[in-house]
């Protein structure tokens, strides 16, 4: 069976005293017998080491393997209780308790310390990661009940004589459809994204061509929700994914529709010193300072502004962020002074000249 740390780290303290005092003993005896009669020619056997002399080398063998022992199980407990802690923890999460933890006494050495708070930050990883996981189960399962309702609803009433086939209805129904699709799509896109698997075609492009075509796709929508859009789009060239980042820039834009309309959008690309970068700010009612650290969470929409009944999955920003830092850069709200949303796609500046 092997043996703990405990009992082998106070072993390893006594073997090593027991070596220091054979060392020692040897080394005078040698001493003593070759070495001291040619330095002291007078040397008698009344020199000889006494019976006292062998007994005070006893008892500090006694003190020293003690000592030892003492050392070593002190040494072994500051080893040991953090390892049987995190060891204790580990296995709680194991068994599916992530709100375990391990703890740290007070004394215990630096790499114990690191130990522990590193075990801890991924256990609070693993815990969020778990909730979040529930959390999008659950969303995703009221986000498809819905489209499912309806055209289970629909189908029904028409085997029941209830509804008269028209295309206006089979429209309806195509619509639904379309919507399950997108949102089976957008979460496709999260997943390969979580995973590092989202596939990218690199070619070069300019950031404002690609946004003054997203511009245009999204013209009636803008001019149903009675936007006014202004821009301010400079060139700036680089290597990415033309259709993601689109999607990205579409999706920030159908946000606009949703949530800000009958006010006005201001859209900006531009280079800064380390960025290429796309802006897109409106005067909608935007979002509190406390809600804007969730924007980019998946299904989430704030109870006031952005409901569920102003249309759209709660996947839009949390896509254009995954689509952001698959090509190494990042999605973030700013902050603005005046009533309104300012979200802005932030790509590694790359010289690709503009052709």
């Amino acid at each position: 069976m092997v043996s703990n740390l405990n009992s082998r780290i106070v072993r390893a303290m006594i073997a090593l005293t027991l070596l220091a005092f054979v060392v020692v003993y040897f080394g005078l005896t040698a001493y003593f017998f070759f070495i001291y009669e040619w330095l002291y020619p007078e040397f008698t056997d009344d020199d000889m080491l006494r019976t006292g002399d062998i007994v005070t080398l006893g008892l500090l063998l006694g003190v020293g393997i003690l000592s030892a022992s003492l050392l070593g199980w002190v040494l072994a407990r500051r080893i040991v209780d953090p390892l049987k802690s995190v060891a204790a923890a580990a296995r709680k999460v194991a068994n599916g308790d992530f709100s375990a933890r391990a703890s740290l006494s007070k004394g215990n050495f630096g790499e114990a310390s690191d130990l522990v708070n590193d075990f801890n930050q991924m256990a609070g990883r693993l815990q969020r990661a778990e909730a979040e996981l529930k959390y999008s189960n659950s969303a995703i399962a009221h986000e498809l009940r819905t489209p499912l309702t309806i055209l289970r609803g629909r189908l029904q009433g028409l085997l029941d004589g209830a509804f008269f086939p028209s295309p206006e209805l089979y429209g309806r129904l195509i619509n639904h459809v379309d919507d399950l699709s997108a949102i089976v799509e957008e979460l496709r896109t999260l997943a390969l994204s979580n995973a590092g698997q989202l596939d990218l075609q690199y070619s070069s492009l300019d950031i404002a061509v690609e946004v003054e075509a997203a511009l245009a796709s999204l013209e009636g929508h803008f001019n149903a929700a009675g936007i006014t859009v202004t821009r301010n789009l400079c060139c700036a060239g680089l290597r990415a994914d033309q259709s993601r980042l689109r999607q990205a820039f579409v999706a920030v834009l159908e946000n606009c529709c949703r949530y800000a309309p009958q006010r006005s959008v201001h859209v900006e690309t531009g280079v800064d010193e380390q960025h290429v970068f796309f802006r897109c700010t409106d005067t909608g009612p935007g979002l509190p300072d406390e809600s804007r650290a969730r924007a980019f969470e998946r299904f989430w929409r704030a109870d006031d502004s952005r409901g569920r009944k102003s249309g759209g999955s709660g996947l839009g920003l949390p896509i254009v962020k995954a689509i952001a830092q698959a090509h190494g850069g990042d999605a973030v709200i700013l902050p603005i002074d005046e009533p309104g949303l300012a979200v802005e796609i932030r790509l590694p500046c790359q010289a690709i000249p503009i052709v």
